[in-house]
């Protein structure tokens, strides 16, 4: 089969009005392979009096009630390991993973079937496409391969596109570093994180980056893949292209992706996903340009069906015109924007860690910080804890001050305490970063 072929662009610039007709179909297989074969969904489509046979357009799909992380972690419990969830037995399962552990303390546990486990590397392989790897690239996983999903499908897309995959996994950073540059890779597939942190190793061992093969740094797994100043800064620093996805466990893969264009945002596969975007607080749908939460259906996991499933994700949908390429999958302006749930109440002001970070990071004098919020007797405090870059140090007093004022005048006014740490202080991320610490006691009523 063609390269062309594979990509299949048909399903990618359908027309709107076929596109839908497209997701019904696919709705109404899905609702009725769940209400069969998963106790789960069955039980809950009954409770919320919705049965397969009431999808007759799509705007049916509100019918269906929304599903969340705790329903999935209390079937867990109740039956361990895999709740009600699964449509069919576990010896037809081929890979199990769990989640990051991010939110929550208990993971989501998962498994795929040989379908399904073909399916997640499809839908990585239309961003990797789009984004412009070839059967030619050479392709560098810097990514620690265990349970957590991670790059695991994207590992196989790479397979699948023809490309040349290299699994930097147990190894130092200098280590991927020499091997980089020692195998000519092109492209470079991490969190925006380490991203950061592998320029920064090539920077103490004499290595100019710009001056490598790569081309093109594949984010994902964190919110700041879409912040314009860490774009900014990773593109200076590798001379490359630089684009982001997003996954999740719970579904399985890849939804969103930038294509090689670049609009600002992320596409959504929609052939394979319905994405919803509701007000929080009471689930209706908000339009285009307006802040809500994610609400994602899968068509493509059949051993764990996830319909209408609460992310807790911030995003801003716009038109597919947005972007120029000819696909006709919505966009996510400014891709993943943060958590609903990571929002913090300082004061009576909300702070969201991922537009702290955007401030953050304009000032390239800065290497890695920390968002610290304790309380002091009586009110609640925030701190940003900050490392320098070397050589960096005399920038100080007037780079505390602005970023001091920056800060209060995007929160109203809200004081935050910046404060400057020794270099090596804070702690380095390979995967999901972990910059929040929030000391407060938790009340007790």
């Amino acid at each position: 089969m063609a390269y062309s072929e594979y990509w299949n662009p048909k399903n990618e610039t359908l027309p709107r009005e076929q596109l839908q007709a497209l997701q019904l179909a696919k709705l109404q297989r899905m609702t009725q392979w769940a209400y069969a074969r998963s106790p789960f969904h069955k039980q809950r489509f009954d409770a919320a009096g919705f049965h397969p046979d009431q999808l007759n357009t799509l705007d049916d799909l509100r019918r269906i009630p929304f599903m969340t992380r705790d329903e999935w972690m209390a079937t867990q419990a109740e039956q361990p390991l895999f709740g009600a969830l699964p449509t069919t037995s576990q010896e037809n399962a081929i890979r199990y993973h769990l989640t990051s552990g991010t939110s929550g303390s208990v993971p989501i546990r998962v498994l795929d079937g040989m379908k399904d486990w073909e399916w997640i590397a499809e839908m990585w392989s239309y961003g990797f496409w789009g984004f412009g790897v070839r059967p030619d690239d050479v392709v560098y996983f810097a990514f620690g391969y265990g349970s957590f999903i991670g790059f695991w499908g994207a590992h196989y897309c790479c397979e699948k596109l023809g490309s040349l995959v290299i699994p930097g996994g147990a190894q130092t950073t200098e280590a991927r570093i020499k091997q980089i540059v020692e195998m000519g890779v092109t492209t470079v597939c991490s969190t925006p994180t380490y991203a950061l942190r592998l320029w920064q190793q090539a920077q103490e061992m004499g290595i100019d980056l710009t001056q490598s093969a790569v081309n093109k740094v594949i984010l994902s797994g964190e919110p700041s893949g879409s912040i314009p100043a860490v774009k900014r800064q990773l593109e200076e620093a590798w001379g490359a292209k630089v684009g982001d996805t997003a996954g999740m466990t719970e579904l399985g893969t890849i939804m969103i992706f930038e294509c090689s264009h670049q609009p600002g945002g992320t596409h959504i596969i929609e052939d394979h996903f319905i994405e919803e975007v509701v007000n929080p607080e009471t689930g209706e749908p908000v339009p285009y340009g307006e802040l809500g939460e994610r609400v994602v259906t899968s068509f493509g996991r059949g051993f764990i069906p996830v319909l209408r499933y609460r992310t807790k994700d911030m995003v801003l949908k716009v038109p597919y015109s947005t972007c120029d390429c000819g696909r006709t999958g919505d966009i996510y302006q400014g891709g993943i924007r943060g958590r609903w749930d990571d929002m913090k109440l300082i004061r009576g002001t909300n702070v969201y860690p991922r537009a702290v970070e955007a401030l953050i990071r304009e000032h390239d004098a800065i290497d890695e910080f920390q968002i610290y919020i304790w309380r002091n007797d009586i009110r609640d405090e925030i701190t940003i804890k900050v490392e320098l870059k070397p050589g960096r140090e005399d920038e100080w007093p007037a780079l505390s001050e602005e970023l001091a004022n920056e800060l209060a005048a995007a929160h109203e006014g809200l004081r935050f305490i910046i404060e400057l740490m020794p270099p090596g202080t804070l702690p380095r991320f390979e995967l999901k970063a972990k910059r929040l610490k929030d000391d407060r006691p938790i009340a007790v009523y």
